[in-house]
């Protein structure tokens, strides 16, 4: 059996688009409006887009059905098994008190407010984004700044503002895994070839805006003349994670930008502060100094290599998983990236592969819609994290069954997240095989030369609504790359920019801030985070949106090509 996509099933390109998009309105409704919770908002939506595509678009239930069902096996293996495992390696630290180490060190940084809330806030928030991804950065870090003295009400606002640049490369490099991973067929190219052309665009992208948010964050925390007293700081810091987050994206793996980027903008900011320090100590009103404590130098040396050791551990076995990708022509005997890979698993989807024809405008001319599935059991950052997580778990001195219970603990703890994910994926999946995301990809094309500004704001939406970048990525990355085709526009510039524009979304997306509010005992607070945090996420998206038309237009020597 074979089907052919109909992309104006209702007449009118703009009436199919609405019509295409109601899966979408029907999740932005339900979460935003609603305010049902993710996992039941998801379930309707996914029900809306079946009943799209059987009635609208007349799709075999067959085809619909198995496409679904691909999109809940792609969210298993590509989104959730990375996501799961990314918050059990911290979970382990948690579990064997490292990470109260880590947060010993971190206090005893510094007495300046500014500088705690650069290192806190803005580096030690990317690396948690990094390993762990979801809200475990906001909750964390505000956590730890309310306990330290800040106004809590504060820390959570310093904590959604900075969890912004490093969004993109979160969890493990997950947003951008998954981006590869659906639209390399669209592109013809190889999923890990897909993979590293998004990270490479990122790249130069969103450090544009890790120059600035350090500053950002200080004026807001302490204003404009106080922010100045510290720039050096502020420079520092900035500088260091936009200038790491570069070379990591382009020239090593996306799965370690953020893990990289962060440990130097910490290192980088640790050795400033040996040789400078503010000229007065920035407190808040009314707040005393406290006491005096005496550590040596030596024993605060080994307590931070202690501290940091699981991360050590973990960047080092993602960085012999990729050896491959980043040192060419390695002896086969040292090439760990190529054994890896032997083990991958590569399949047709049945039923369903080939089975779906797609046709001009979006193809050249008729052509088979592939639906092959990769599993790649060894390679994954899922399977490495995991991996290090028990490397590191026996180094910290843990027992098999503490690891085995903090897995079951975990599981527990991201059942409905991991639900939600599923899901999202069905709902792609459907909308890609059914012809709504080409549907809505058309119509998107009609903007013309503005397509991408409009492009950052569309991924600002996603992840308003879901709050995840690798599930706006799946709703949207598709649509953007067709409409990117359409427009004979870049389309590895379209889906960056989906993923970029996409972290601004962040800091105003309703789980993340009931979990902002939540870790520092403040629930019911939300209203009041969404208003400090709205307009600055409006206008940081716009940021990215003229960054992406100047690349579409002017710099297009920026945009990485195969």
């Amino acid at each position: 059996m074979t089907w052919i996509q109909d992309y104006q099933p209702a007449g009118a390109l703009w009436v199919s688009a609405l019509l295409a998009a109601l899966p979408i309105i029907v999740l932005l409704v339900a979460l935003g409006v609603i305010r049902f919770s993710a996992h039941l908002s998801a379930a309707l939506a996914l029900v809306t887009a079946l009943g799209v595509a059987l009635l609208l678009y007349r799709m075999p239930a067959a085809l619909a059905f198995g496409s679904a069902a691909m999109g809940v096996l792609f969210g298993v293996w590509s989104v959730a098994w990375i996501a799961f495992h990314a918050v059990y390696f911290h979970n382990v630290t948690v579990a064997t008190g490292r990470f109260d180490a880590i947060k010993r060190v971190l206090a005893g940084f510094s007495e300046d407010r500014r500088l705690q809330a650069l290192l806190i806030a803005f580096s030690f928030g990317a690396l948690l984004e990094g390993v762990a991804g979801g809200g475990s950065p906001i909750a964390i870090t505000a956590a730890m700044m309310a306990a330290l003295g800040f106004p809590p009400v504060k820390a959570v606002v310093l904590a959604l503002l900075a969890n912004t640049a490093p969004v993109a490369f979160g969890g493990l490099g997950n947003p951008l895994i998954v981006l590869g991973r659906l639209t390399a067929p669209i592109m013809h190219l190889k999923q890990e070839q897909a993979t590293e052309l998004f990270s490479a665009m990122v790249g130069r992208q969103v450090p544009v805006l890790a120059l600035i948010i350090p500053a950002f964050l200080v004026v807001v925390l302490a204003g404009w003349k106080r922010m100045l007293e510290v720039w050096p700081a502020v420079l520092t810091a900035g500088l260091a994670f936009a200038a790491m987050q570069f070379v990591a994206s382009n020239y090593i793996s996306a799965s370690l930008v953020d893990v990289l980027a962060a440990l130097t903008a910490m290192a980088a900011l640790w050795i400033l502060t040996r040789f400078w320090q503010p000229a007065t100590v920035w407190r808040f009103d009314g707040e005393e100094a406290p006491a005096a404590k005496s550590l040596g130098a030596a024993q605060a040396e080994r307590g931070a290599l202690y501290a940091w050791m699981p991360y050590i551990i973990l960047i080092l076995a993602i960085f012999l998983s990729r050896i491959g990708t980043i040192f060419k022509n390695l002896p086969v005997w040292l090439d760990l990236t190529k054994l890896l890979h032997k083990a991958d698993w590569i399949f047709a989807w049945p039923g369903l592969h080939n089975h779906v024809v797609q046709h001009p405008p979006i193809t050249a001319k008729n052509a088979p819609y592939a639906a092959t599935f990769t599993v790649d059991f060894l390679f994954s950052p899922g399977t490495v994290a995991l991996i290090a997580a028990v490397v590191a778990g026996f180094a910290m001195g843990a027992r098999p069954g503490l690891l085995i219970a903090t897995y079951r603990r975990t599981l527990f703890q991201m059942r409905w997240a991991l639900a939600t994910i599923f899901m999202i994926l069905a709902i792609a999946f459907v909308m890609n095989y059914s012809g709504a995301t080409q549907t809505l990809g058309l119509a998107l094309a009609t903007t013309g030369v503005l397509f991408p500004l409009f492009s950052a704001y569309i991924g600002w939406l996603g992840v308003f609504l879901t709050g995840s970048d690798a599930s706006t990525n799946s709703l949207f990355g598709p649509m953007q790359v067709i409409s990117a085709q359409q427009l004979d526009l870049n389309p590895i510039l379209a889906g960056a920019t989906n993923t970029s524009g996409g972290v601004m979304g962040k800091m105003i997306s309703p789980q993340n801030l009931s979990i902002g509010a939540t870790a520092i005992g403040q629930s019911g607070k939300e209203g009041s985070l969404l208003r400090q945090t709205f307009l600055w996420s409006l206008l940081l998206t716009a940021v990215v949106g003229v960054i992406s038309l100047l690349q579409a237009t002017i710099l297009t020597a920026m945009i990485p090509s195969p």
